[in-house]
């Protein structure tokens, strides 16, 4: 893989297919992979958040989930293949594993939101079997019970919907001691494929104004976009300093 660095945090150049081959990888290789999907709040995040930086620095596969960050790659000249968001990559996952038996474990979100997900999955990509689904929250008080309930379930790929920078800080501190080769934070991935919150039509998609549209129909994420002009700003900056 092709790795770029965008203000200072790595992004790999890999398409849809290649990410979920490099998750697959992962998988037959065996070992714990930490996987994150970055978008532009992250970059801003990692800019002021130590433990946070050096966690997205130690990912083996860091996927660019957010169009801010393929805009960010061209406007830099090393442009990337495309955006590769990260409820996408679970619908393609789902796709393989109903054909390879891999079995991944849903943790996060609401209560129920995991397991309709994953019952959603089931009846789009026959075949497809959830290891096991749980909401919990990325608190220390319930890291045991979690623990114990992964291992138990022994899924071959972990997705956790705890919310960045939670879910990443959740798998980072527990990445050796859940016995799964890939675990991978996915945000609102749950809540998409559940059906809880509507995703965008293809062709906003598309566009590239995804964002938008979520922000029309969650207008409480406004703080949110308030990361966008710094993130251009660290853009800029690493595009006059190179």
């Amino acid at each position: 893989m092709q790795r770029l660095y965008i203000a200072g945090l790595p992004v790999d150049n890999v398409s849809s297919e290649e990410a979920i081959a490099v998750l697959e990888s992962f998988i037959l290789e065996g070992s714990p992979h930490l996987v994150v999907t970055l978008n532009p709040e992250m970059v801003v995040r990692a800019s002021h958040d130590a433990e946070f930086r050096r966690i997205v620095l130690s990912a083996s596969l860091v996927i660019p989930d957010g169009i801010g960050i393929v805009l960010a790659s061209r406007l830099l000249g090393t442009p990337l293949k495309e955006r590769v968001a990260g409820v996408d990559t679970v619908e393609r996952f789902a796709a393989l594993a109903a054909k390879k038996g891999y079995r991944p474990f849903f943790l996060g979100a609401a209560p129920g939101v995991a397991q309709k997900a994953a019952s959603t999955l089931a009846q789009r990509y026959p075949g497809f079997k959830a290891a096991g689904f749980y909401s919990g929250s990325p608190s220390p008080a319930e890291e045991e019970t979690i623990l114990k309930m992964v291992r138990e379930a022994s899924p071959d790929a972990l997705f956790v919907a705890y919310g960045s920078p939670a879910q990443e800080k959740w798998i980072a501190r527990n990445l050796h001691r859940l016995g799964v080769p890939v675990a991978m934070g996915v945000g609102g991935a749950f809540d998409f494929i559940a059906g809880v919150v509507p995703r965008a039509p293809k062709v906003i998609q598309k566009v590239g104004l995804e964002w938008l549209f979520r922000l029309l129909i969650q207008p409480w994420r406004w703080r949110r976009q308030l990361a966008l002009p710094v993130f251009c700003f660290l853009v800029l900056r690493e595009k006059f300093k190179g």
